[in-house]
């Protein structure tokens, strides 16, 4: 009975993960307050690593869907459109570069200082005034409509972006998305290259942090290697559904209702804080 309320918790886990890795509103922040509320009966260092490598299934789910454009080796394009592929994906490596070296550098003293409810809440409000800001700011028509039109200053620019997404409750992709919209690119040209940044990205930080466990000698056992396994699977499935819903609907609408539910929330989160002080 308690393994299967622990599967229960992995399944939840799981659905938050799907969900907020690809909306801009930040994933990493809805899983500190999540951990709040639902406490995984995991080791402090399994946790550490399950909240991050949780987001392979996540990744997956982009691969999947985007495989084919995604792929330099399909023999369904011709030359011209194979070297087009390259391209982005050489772009994409550039737009990676700065969170990667600044995450490694970081890393650790962001974990010490920084992963707490108090920094999500501002985080989300201040992201989401943001959001809602832009988005009256530039009713415009974007000079980059497609995401091969991003070029390589950009796609740096893009990723410099991404680097304030090592503040938990600011949303990776949110970061991405809107330096993109600032940048003069259309917000489905933005979401999709964001989406194939989160590769390497969520890639890399996901094998420091497996690195981190393993060097711990912290060993997992078999039921926290199962709520991974879990986790990952639900977070997969839903990230289907998400990143397809996300792509119609950024088509047609903006992102004001993203920016308005980050405010709602960080302001309920900081009254949850305020409560827990006092009593």
């Amino acid at each position: 009975m308690e393994i299967f309320i622990e599967i229960l918790k992995a399944i939840l886990f799981g659905i938050v993960e799907g969900v907020t890795e690809w909306l801009p509103i930040s994933s990493t922040g809805h899983m500190i307050l999540l951990d709040q509320l639902v406490k995984l009966k995991v080791t402090p260092e399994f946790y550490e690593m399950f909240q991050v490598v949780i987001q392979l299934g996540a990744i997956l789910a982009v691969v999947l869907l985007f495989f084919h454009k995604l792929n330099p080796f399909s023999p369904k394009k011709e030359v011209a459109v194979r070297n087009q592929t390259w391209q982005l994906w050489f772009k994409v490596v550039v737009a990676v570069l700065p969170s990667a070296v600044i995450g490694l550098l970081l890393d650790d003293w962001m974990d010490a200082y920084f992963y707490n409810h108090i920094v999500v809440a501002i985080a989300l409000v201040v992201y989401g005034v943001a959001f809602l800001y832009l988005e009256r700011a530039n009713d415009k028509q974007y000079k980059l409509k497609d995401v091969y039109d991003i070029d390589y200053r950009t796609a740096l620019l893009i990723g410099a972006f991404q680097c304030l997404a090592l503040i938990p409750g600011t949303s990776r992709s949110g970061s991405t998305i809107l330096g993109a919209i600032i940048l003069g690119v259309a917000r489905p040209a933005g979401a999709e290259f964001s989406f194939f940044l989160a590769i390497p990205t969520m890639l890399g930080a996901s094998a420091l942090k497996l690195l981190k466990f393993l060097l711990s000698g912290v060993s997992a056992t078999g039921t926290e290697l199962l709520l991974l396994a879990v986790g990952c699977a639900v977070s997969f499935l839903v990230s289907l559904l998400v990143i397809r819903s996300l792509m119609e609907y950024v088509r047609k609408h903006s992102f004001r209702v993203f920016g308005i539910y980050r405010i709602i929330l960080g302001g309920i989160v900081l009254a949850w804080f305020v409560v827990q002080q006092m009593i």
